[in-house]
């Protein structure tokens, strides 16, 4: 683990049995998070984006079989059973999921569900509590915070919603932030109001984030680092500026190039990757994106291509090392 690193993730595997074999929904994969950094880690569904945080806190589904390490400050996570995990979520490490009304309790009020955090971790009364979840709600731009306390989450609209649970996921003052797709239920316009909140509350908060999405461009709004996956293996990472002016991988290429360019004229039809995503159940032995890939050749069937060092700070899995966006995906 770096000494820089508040989170270090180190050959995390995430397998289940099925019908048909053992399924790796992560594979294999190592990454750092340094304190108040903003990772986006981007892929399709399907490529272990979200196994790969519900991993990091404990909360894979029944049946899960984890190998590997997730160091939390030092702290190892996995293995170290729930009573160790339950001191570190929420009050350390915060989750904010994809669809607020399934991580909101329908039952009950916004005030009660904001102060739990802080009446277990914090040991606050219900005075202090309260004074602190109105004060969260006004920093996520909430109307009329306190009135929103005696609210359920059905009188909130969606995006009221989910800066409700990004501030529930804030009401500890985590060291790392974990995002799940937090805009995808989101029109446009909030979307955006969204991406602009979590910047400015890294900024605020200094927390360390993780935003996982299948959306390139959003990553591009938002994060420091970018990790490209696809069926369950890291294929890529770099800076965001160093990705989007020189991905290496042609899945990296063919997601950047489906992004609208608004500079430009739209063109009859944005370009596409084809092909499907694999079945995790039954990958092929070589690289798992070569049955999509226009680029793929004699080495890319046979066996998984290593991440290496192509630039600084840059690593690339891919056997092909030619220029890229010259064939249509």
């Amino acid at each position: 683990m770096s000494d820089a690193s508040v989170l270090s993730i180190r050959d995390l595997t995430v397998s289940y049995r099925g019908e048909t074999g053992t399924l790796r929904a992560v594979d294999g994969v190592s990454l750092d998070l340094a304190p108040g950094e903003f990772l986006g880690i981007v892929g399709e569904s399907g490529s272990g984006k979200t196994q790969l945080l519900l991993a990091t806190l404990g909360l894979s589904a029944p049946g899960a079989m984890l190998a590997g390490s997730v160091r939390f400050r030092g702290q190892e996570l996995i293995g170290v059973g729930e009573r160790a995990l339950s001191q570190v979520r929420g009050a350390r490490i915060a989750m904010v999921f994809q669809d607020p009304m399934t991580a909101l309790n329908p039952y009950l009020t916004i005030g009660t569900q904001l102060m739990e955090g802080l009446l277990r971790h914090k040991s606050l009364g219900r005075q202090a509590a309260r004074r602190k979840a109105i004060e969260l709600l006004d920093a996520v731009h909430i109307p009329e915070p306190a009135r929103r306390l005696a609210q359920h989450p059905h009188e909130l609209s969606g995006g009221m919603r989910q800066r409700v649970v990004i501030a529930m996921a804030l009401i500890c003052e985590p060291d790392v932030l974990l995002a799940d797709e937090p805009t995808t239920a989101l029109d446009v316009t909030v979307q955006a109001q969204i991406l602009t909140l979590l910047r400015e509350l890294r900024t605020r908060t200094r927390a360390a984030m993780i935003l996982v999405t299948h959306d390139l461009g959003v990553v591009a709004e938002v994060a420091d680092r970018v990790v490209v996956m696809y069926a369950g293996r890291i294929v890529e990472q770099a800076d965001v500026d160093t990705l989007f002016a020189g991905a290496r991988h042609p899945y990296t290429e063919g997601l950047r190039r489906s992004i609208a360019d608004l500079e430009r004229p739209l063109p009859a039809r944005l370009p596409s990757i084809g092909g499907n995503p694999p079945n995790l159940a039954s990958l092929p032995p070589g690289c798992a994106f070569a049955p999509r890939c226009q680029y793929a050749f004699e080495p890319c069937p046979k066996a998984p291509p290593p991440l290496e060092v192509v630039g600084p700070g840059h690593t690339c899995a891919c056997y092909y090392t030619g220029p890229l966006g010259q064939v249509g995906l």
